[in-house]
């Protein structure tokens, strides 16, 4: 059995699928430095050994998924493939070693991006992508409950539970969507949902924190990620698709995770 070595780089905020319950779309670096979609992965249900962190590296058996015909998209053998953690890349200095699986291909041009998401013959579903202007960060008001579907599926799909985990409890759906508004090197503007797993779990820190107060958990929000990421750090975004919207939407790109190094003083005296 050749296990396939992943650098996770991306855990998207848990969703409830009509076929597997709750599932995170993981993705990351291959040892070449190429693109891997991991889907599906019942993540807060595998044992803690295997609940990878970001920027480690793990080994596992996978398969193409033969249902997505986007290319980087794989999948575990089956669900309860084991996931094995080899090791973890820190930040030492300035993320250096990070940078070179990550930002080997960065773009800077989303219409060129989105060209090469719908051409066929490229189908280009990840990419790091670098925004020239970081305009704003917000939060947009959604549905505060997962559908009556989804509840549904999550209520047959414990039906068929052999083993019940009485102390499993689905993650609560966000009842805010938070959006970059951004310039890229032409000059268009767009704004674009993250679907980063840490922003959803900073919302649910600070609503804590506040005892409740929506607004003010969303300004500490909206502090890490536009005071902090966008205007002191070197912020790159990690860009995926989803299956659905891939061909279909005019722009199929959201944000699915941060990169955010501090700026290179030595670069910018020169």
């Amino acid at each position: 059995m050749a296990l396939t070595k992943v650098l996770i780089t991306v855990k998207t905020y848990p969703t409830i699928s009509t076929k597997y319950e709750e599932l995170v779309c993981t993705a990351g670096f291959l040892e070449d430095g190429s693109w891997i979609r991991i889907y599906p992965i019942p993540f807060r249900k595998k044992p803690y050994y295997e609940q990878y962190k970001k920027y480690d590296w793990i080994e596992l058996d996978l398969v193409k998924n033969e249902s997505d015909f986007r290319p980087e998209s794989f999948r575990p053998k089956t669900l309860d493939t084991e996931i094995k953690i080899v090791g973890h890349i820190n930040t030492q200095n300035n993320w250096e070693e990070r940078k070179k699986y990550c930002l080997n291909n960065v773009y800077t041009n989303l219409s060129a991006l989105i060209s090469e998401a719908k051409d066929k013959k490229i189908c280009r579903s990840l990419a790091v992508f670098k925004p020239t202007e970081i305009l704003d960060f917000y939060a947009e008001p959604v549905e505060r409950e997962w559908s009556n579907k989804q509840k549904a599926a999550l209520a047959q799909c414990n039906l068929f539970e052999t083993v019940k985990d009485e102390n499993f409890e689905v993650v609560k759906k966000l009842p805010y969507k938070f959006k970059f508004k951004f310039r890229d090197e032409e000059g268009t503007e767009s704004n674009m949902m993250i679907e980063d797993w840490e922003t959803g779990q900073l919302f649910w820190k600070m609503l804590a924190k506040y005892e409740g107060n929506e607004q003010k958990a969303i300004e500490d929000v909206r502090k890490k990620y536009f005071e902090d990421f966008a205007m002191t750090k070197d912020l790159y975004f990690f860009l995926g698709t989803t299956q659905r919207n891939h061909y279909v939407s005019k722009n199929p790109f959201m944000i699915i995770g941060t990169f955010h190094p501090k700026i290179d003083t030595q670069l910018k005296l020169f």
